[in-house]
């Protein structure tokens, strides 16, 4: 298995989008090889937007694995089936936990995908062609550490501190529930501080590690506290306080392969006389540790797919060839999926707690994305038997590519 990626940076600072890191922990082969290779040009330097490396590698290489399972004459779920790996393919180091092919077993029960012709451009809704298309996700699941503090009140309340950011994924919630069940008490009895530098040091919230990071820390404090009140100490009214830093547990762990993976689900309709591509449902189903708030969570997971398809079918970042600046450079004039755009769609899990983990999360606020793209390709190519390797995947380009059923 070979993945090369090549992409841009300013000339005034590196950055590297590792889109070929994606092929060297989803499946086995014989050799791999993966490089990411940079050209400087004269353009502002890049930064990370969500999944950076496996969003647009997912795109290549799970367009590739279903190309090839087609030229194999194998069902795509099939084909990954087969080449599931039981410890890291290029590491060799084993899983954390790896329910990939889980993902894709429930996913084609719930999708129906045992009813789908293989073969393309045969289902018809009037003028629309339609397809049905799946690809593969993962992303690492990491932690950083921190600090955190757990404070037991003199009138039987929680407070709890931590300098974790709360950037609209609910972090706040989540936290309130771990530390609740920590403490075994009810989440009204609990209060949580963060964004305060006052209180510590803690991870940042990205790479999708924040609320395992912060997660850790509060629950090893809360711990902590409810074996010291176990003893009956009395509170006294500046209330009992315990501190955690998690540097050296998660120093401590041991070697292993950490992703959430997952499996999706996407079928399109296409009008040949336009080229206009219609997302008409998605599925997705994740397993990406303990999932602590199932709400915020769907939500993150919806979100990331509603991102995948405006990635396969509407984002394009157009540069001036000239002076390097963006044409479209704001939001009147660079189109993204909006509601009309944007189907019905199904985001669930399955059970996969991280054993390495006190709370047995993963991280989830990255994979939805992952695989989005791919799967919206996969379904256009089945509807129209024409492969699309450049995103997005715009009418004309439908028009050009012609249909061949």
């Amino acid at each position: 298995m070979e993945h090369r990626s090549l992409s841009a940076t300013s000339t005034v600072h590196e950055f590297v989008e590792s889109a070929a890191g994606p092929a060297r922990t989803m499946y086995g082969a014989d050799a791999h090889h993966t490089a990411n290779r940079l050209v400087r040009l004269d353009v502002p330097t890049p930064t990370y937007m969500r999944a950076p490396g496996e969003a647009p590698g997912s795109f290549a290489l799970e367009s590739a694995m279903d190309e090839l399972a087609v030229k194999c004459g194998l069902d795509p779920i099939e084909l990954r089936a087969r080449n599931d790996p039981e410890t890291g393919p290029v590491s060799g180091l084993p899983f954390s936990g790896r329910n990939l092919i889980a993902c894709f077993r429930e996913g084609a029960r719930r999708f129906g995908w045992a009813d789908r012709d293989p073969r393309p451009g045969l289902r018809r809704d009037g003028r629309w062609l339609l397809g049905t298309g799946t690809a593969a996700a993962s992303f690492p699941a990491g932690a950083g550490p921190s600090t955190a503090a757990v404070t037991a009140e003199a009138d039987g309340t929680y407070t709890v501190g931590i300098n974790a950011a709360d950037i609209g994924t609910g972090a706040r919630t989540a936290l309130t529930l771990i530390a609740a069940d920590a403490l075994q008490t009810a989440t009204e009895h609990v209060r949580v501080r963060i964004g305060d530098s006052d209180l510590g040091p803690a991870f940042i919230a990205g790479g999708s590690m924040g609320t395992r990071s912060w997660a850790w820390a509060v629950t090893i404090a809360a711990r902590e506290l409810r074996e010291r009140l176990a003893l009956g100490a009395d509170i006294p009214p500046e209330g009992i306080t315990v501190r955690s830093d998690t540097t050296e547990a998660i120093g401590a762990l041991a070697q292993a392969e950490r992703h959430s993976f997952g499996a999706q689900f996407a079928e399109v309709a296409v009008d040949p006389a336009t080229g206009e591509v219609r997302v008409r449902r998605m599925l997705g189903i994740f397993a990406a540790g303990r999932i602590v708030n199932p709400l915020t969570a769907r939500n993150q997971f919806v979100g990331g797919m509603t991102w995948g398809i405006s990635m396969a079918l509407h984002e394009e970042a157009v540069r001036d060839r000239a002076l390097g600046s963006h044409y479209g450079a704001d939001l009147a004039g660079y189109h993204v999926a909006s509601h009309a755009d944007v189907p019905a769609i199904e985001a669930d899990w399955i059970d996969d707690p991280d054993p390495d983990d006190p709370v047995g999360i993963k991280g989830i606020g990255e994979i939805g994305i992952v695989g989005a793209a791919a799967a919206v390709a996969n379904a256009v190519w089945h509807a129209t038997g024409v492969r699309h390797r450049d995103l997005p995947i715009r009418p004309d380009r439908v028009l050009m590519a012609g249909v061949r059923a």
